[in-house]
């Protein structure tokens, strides 16, 4: 019984990754900026290290355009933000000297890099 059930579990995170990353590729596609996060999921990275490691990616680069959006805080408060969106020649040139701290996500945010050289 539990066996099944971490299978069950293992195919639902598989189809929620894969959904994810079809969704960027397909954003990004569009040639409009998007988010970091976004090119980072396109260009293979898998969705919770694309989360982890947006801020960081992001920070010191000269966004291509911002949008206001809503986030949801506590209750029924909510909040206009400011996202900073980037155009595929700016994310390229900063996934190309980006890299983490974290050993495995380093190699990961090589692989990238090198995929999106090629």
């Amino acid at each position: 019984m539990k066996n099944t059930k971490n299978k069950q579990r293992a195919l639902r995170q598989r189809i929620r990754e894969q959904r994810a990353t079809r969704r960027a590729i397909k954003a990004v596609a569009t040639s409009t900026p998007q988010t970091a996060r976004t090119h980072l999921v396109a260009a293979g990275i898998d969705d919770a290290t694309a989360n982890r490691f947006a801020p960081a990616f992001s920070r010191n680069v000269t966004p291509t355009a911002t949008r206001r959006t809503t986030i949801k805080l506590r209750g029924r408060h909510t909040r206009l933000v400011d996202v900073k969106l980037y155009d595929q020649a700016t994310f390229a040139a900063r996934l190309i000297t980006y890299r983490p701290t974290n050993a495995a996500a380093a190699a990961r945010f090589g692989r990238a890099a090198h995929q999106l050289a090629a």
